[in-house]
């Protein structure tokens, strides 16, 4: 069920710590909201000299309250911070919002200062927002601690921004959105990011959840709550450099950036991830619509070529299908439309709707009931009608009258059918667009954002979300990192290898080339990057061969060990690389792609969070730019995918049970049509 914030929402009583009449002061900000709603639950101010507070008597100290407070909010210096809140909890507060700043984002010693606190209040049985936080607010108890009003609706917002929650707010009105709670994150000194997501989830009132997050904590547990909440998560991110790459010591190491995981996250556990307030509110806008299409292939209607060709070009950069219409509807349409019309796809009035704007309606009704469209796009100049009135000559009013009757057959249309329709107009505010818009059809002023709402109330892949899989128990640590020992860890796993026998010297070399046949391969451990330096030697045919490598080898690199390996047939196969990197905040990443010596100058790779079951490692492979090396180009035979897909998941399923190790990898695996070969293989410990 998760942590009980009951206490932190919907509290019995308040009291603001810190209440000021200086409107310079946060506490007074506070303490102003928190008055708004003096019915619901007792509000009490205390400030250290008593008196009055926006008119009110002030308690001298929490103690001086003389009954018992539930929720405490603490704005004061952060020389008094701990002794406000030890007070607080003496007093039974099951709830704290810590406004006061100067802790962990400090540095050492403020962080530890900030982990005491909390583990007092832990230990109290409360709770604890922040500190260094702006304070919170939920709409549906009446509870307003924070020093903005936020309009009520369905959305809980929870931001580690003041700003951007602000922004937020403006952009969401715009299309008559509000917000069921707001959180202010702070610290996360004790309750978190995934303690709210998991908590708004449970919340009836909250039918969409909205993140900014610059520190996510434990990522992997916030990607398991919004896969688990049953209601759209948006997330608004920053800070996803690739400066966490720099150090990496293996490929999957030096490919995989912060950018790339969150993405990996957010895609396995269905969040969808934006880049801009104005993004978010988009989403947040078109989710609000509720219907969500099982395909993406869309139908662009417009009252003008040029619109049409941009919202087309539009939908395909958001990752639709804008797909010519079949002879069928095509025919159905023509029955509607007058003969200039065009019903390929973009669907164009070619100026009938200044004829008959009825002919909006009748044209988007046939193309939701097209079993062949499943979302459709409506762009131009709808609205421009009833907006402009009488300006549009002696037929204006009739036209405007036409257009808004329109509209509410266009509503009757959508409600019918169920599937997505979003609209673009050059009026959006007008009486024919506010009438879709009031009905919940999502209405906006740019293209652009008519394509990425519409996006996101579409399944654009295949299957829905991946998932996020539960980490194995820990393993019994590994002790040998060398290249053989990795070899020994991943072949108990279920990864199989060539033959191979670790030397150190010539005698030792005759002597594993006598246990099995060539040709041979040479490699020089211990070496990082060893095709770059030299280090492997392929396709040695005897003996002899292998001697003469050896020596030139040694020669040069002066390897402590050298590998002694059997050749694979790398005829019909396909390199990939499969590797896993240790990520401080989502945990063990998995990373799958074109391999061999050529994984970085390709870059054709796709990640998610380790461990990865076959069917999910599979899709990721056919997801690949170059998968069609996979199914077979140009005479080439298909390989194994399904025995490919069974490795990774051994691979990524070990390397998540060994937190010891940061980075291991298999560079290449050959997949060949008859299964399997791992050919070389790395481990970087933590």
């Amino acid at each position: 069920m998760g942590r009980d914030l009951t206490p932190l929402f919907d509290p019995k009583s308040v009291a603001v710590v810190g209440a000021s009449d200086d409107p310079a002061k946060y506490g007074h900000a506070v303490a102003a909201q928190a008055l708004r709603a003096p019915g619901r639950r007792p509000v009490h101010l205390v400030n250290r000299r008593g008196g009055t507070v926006l008119g009110r008597p002030a308690a001298t100290s929490l103690s001086a309250v003389g009954e018992p407070v539930e929720l405490v909010v603490v704005s004061v210096p952060a020389a008094g911070f701990e002794a406000a809140v030890d007070e607080a909890l003496a007093c039974g507060a099951r709830a704290i919002v810590g406004i006061t700043a100067g802790f962990a984002e400090t540095g050492a010693a403020g962080l530890a200062r900030q982990q005491a606190v909390a583990a007092r209040v832990r230990e109290a049985g409360a709770v604890l927002v922040g500190p260094n936080c702006l304070g919170i607010a939920d709409n549906t108890t009446e509870l307003y601690l924070a020093s903005d009003t936020f309009a009520h609706g369905g959305v809980a917002l929870l931001s580690q921004s003041g700003n951007l929650a602000l922004e937020l707010q403006l952009r969401t009105a715009q299309h008559g959105l509000g917000f069921s709670r707001f959180v202010s994150l702070g610290n996360q000194a004790d309750v978190t990011l995934v303690d709210l997501v998991e908590d708004c989830a449970r919340h009836a009132d909250t039918s969409a959840i909205a993140v900014y997050a610059e520190d996510f904590g434990d990522g992997r547990a916030f990607a398991q709550a919004a896969a688990a909440a049953g209601k759209p998560v948006v997330l608004l991110t920053a800070g996803r450099g690739t400066a966490s790459a720099r150090s990496a010591q293996s490929h999957t190491g030096a490919l995989t950036t912060s950018s790339d995981v969150v993405v990996a996250a957010c895609r396995d556990a269905g969040v969808e991830l934006v880049a801009t307030p104005r993004e978010m509110a988009v989403v947040l806008a078109a989710r609000s619509a509720g219907s969500r299409a099982c395909g993406r292939r869309t139908a662009v209607f417009t009252d003008g070529g040029g619109h049409g060709v941009i919202a087309a070009d539009a939908a395909e950069t958001a990752g639709l299908e804008v797909p010519e219409l079949g002879a069928g509807t095509q025919q159905r349409l023509r029955t509607v439309l007058w003969e200039q019309s065009a019903v390929g796809n973009p669907v164009d009035l070619a100026g009938m709707g200044e004829q008959d704007p009825r002919s909006y309606a009748d044209t988007v009704g046939g193309l939701l009931d097209a079993d062949e469209v499943d979302a459709v796009l409506m762009t131009g100049y709808f609205g421009g009608y009833a907006a402009s009135g009488s300006g549009l000559g002696g037929g204006g009013a009739s036209l405007a009258t036409g257009e808004e009757e329109a509209a509410r057959r266009v509503v009757a249309h959508w409600r019918s059918t169920l599937k997505p329709l979003v609209v673009q107009s050059m009026y959006p505010q007008s009486p024919s667009c506010r009438i879709l818009a009031d009905a919940g059809v999502p209405v906006f002023s740019a293209t652009e954002d008519a394509a990425r709402a519409l996006a996101s109330m579409t399944a654009t892949g295949t299957g829905g979300p991946l998932g996020i899989a539960p980490l194995p128990p820990p393993a019994e640590p590994l002790r040998d990192a060398g290249y053989h020992g990795v070899r020994r860890l991943l072949t108990a796993a279920g990864v199989p290898f060539p033959e191979a026998r670790e030397i150190t010297c010539e005698a030792e070399l005759l002597s594993a080339a006598a246990e099995f046949e060539g040709p041979y391969v040479l490699k020089a451990l211990h070496v990082l990057h060893k095709s770059d330096a030299g280090g492997v030697a392929l396709r040695l045919a005897d003996r002899d061969a292998l001697l003469t490598a050896y020596r030139e080898m040694h020669a040069r690199l002066h390897a402590p060990s050298y590998s002694v390996e059997a050749m694979a047939d790398l005829s019909d196969g396909v390199e990939l690389i499969v590797g896993v990197n240790r990520d401080p905040r989502f945990g063990p990443v998995a990373m799958v792609g074109l391999g061999g010596v050529l994984t970085e100058a390709l870059h054709d790779v796709a990640f998610a969070l380790a461990p990865l079951p076959a069917a999910r490692a599979a899709r990721l492979l056919r997801g690949l730019r170059t998968a069609g090396l996979l199914t077979g180009v140009r005479g080439r035979p298909t390989v194994d995918v399904a025995a490919a897909a069974d490795v990774i998941e051994r691979l990524t399923t070990l390397a998540a049970a060994h937190p010891e190790i940061a980075e291991l990898e298999v560079n290449p695996l050959l997949v060949r049509p008859d299964g399997v070969l791992a050919l070389d293989c790395r481990a970087v410990p933590a």
